[in-house]
């Protein structure tokens, strides 16, 4: 696909440390919900420093979305995307990913490893197909779960957060476990997408096998 620069037209925080970017779209720009780009910016010194996103706009949509995790700490890459502007140029390089939309089944999300998951759940729900899927997603607090309101308005009570570091009505307390993947995942699922930090993945891979669920049933990205 070669590379593009593109323009920021827009920039907003949705979470406390999380980023929503709104750049151009180039002519004939195609990827399918639940890829990713690596991009890099546009100034001396960061061309060439390049970290993978994820698209959280749908195909049809006139703009590109990336909705981003940051670590000030780090002094990398996000860092440096809070300090753009309007018209400031990204460079968009190959896109790729391992995870895209097969049929109905369960999504497990740890923190930022619900990206891919975005732009999945907002094109079915452009072609009125979200059907019985269901979202399990994992955070500390409250405050970082991303884009809950959308979420819930998208899935209604096929929405499922738990938190590890808060105890609050109507969420779920502590980490994913087998238990409660049972609750939610019975022998009509046919597939399972995953996308999270690696010792997340590990885990639940490991109880998605004790629960029966075959190694091709599960699309996975490790975030």
């Amino acid at each position: 696909m070669g590379q593009y620069i593109v323009k920021l037209k827009t920039l907003q925080h949705i979470t406390h440390d999380v980023l929503k970017i709104v750049t151009e779209k180039p002519a004939d720009y195609k990827f399918t919900p639940g890829q990713a780009t690596e991009i890099s910016i546009n100034k001396d010194g960061w061309q060439t420093k390049k970290r993978p996103f994820t698209f959280t706009s749908i195909p049809v949509d006139d703009f590109l979305e990336f909705t981003i995790k940051t670590y000030p700490l780090h002094k990398g890459v996000t860092n440096q995307l809070l300090t753009l502007v309007e018209n400031d140029e990204l460079i968009l390089h190959e896109v790729f990913g391992a995870i895209s939309y097969k049929q109905e089944g369960v999504f497990i999300a740890g923190g930022a490893g619900v990206t891919p998951f975005i732009s999945i759940f907002r094109y079915l729900d452009s072609v009125k197909k979200t059907g019985n899927n269901k979202l399990i997603f994992a955070n500390k607090t409250k405050s970082d779960i991303i884009l809950e309101k959308e979420f819930k308005t998208l899935l209604g009570d096929h929405f499922i957060n738990i938190l590890s570091d808060e105890n609050l009505d109507g969420y779920s307390h502590g980490l994913i476990t087998e238990s409660l993947l049972k609750k939610h995942i019975n022998t009509s699922i046919k597939d399972v997408y995953v996308c999270g930090p690696p010792p997340m993945m590990a885990a639940i891979e490991q109880q998605l096998a004790d629960l029966k669920i075959e190694k091709d049933q599960i699309i996975k990205e490790v975030f």
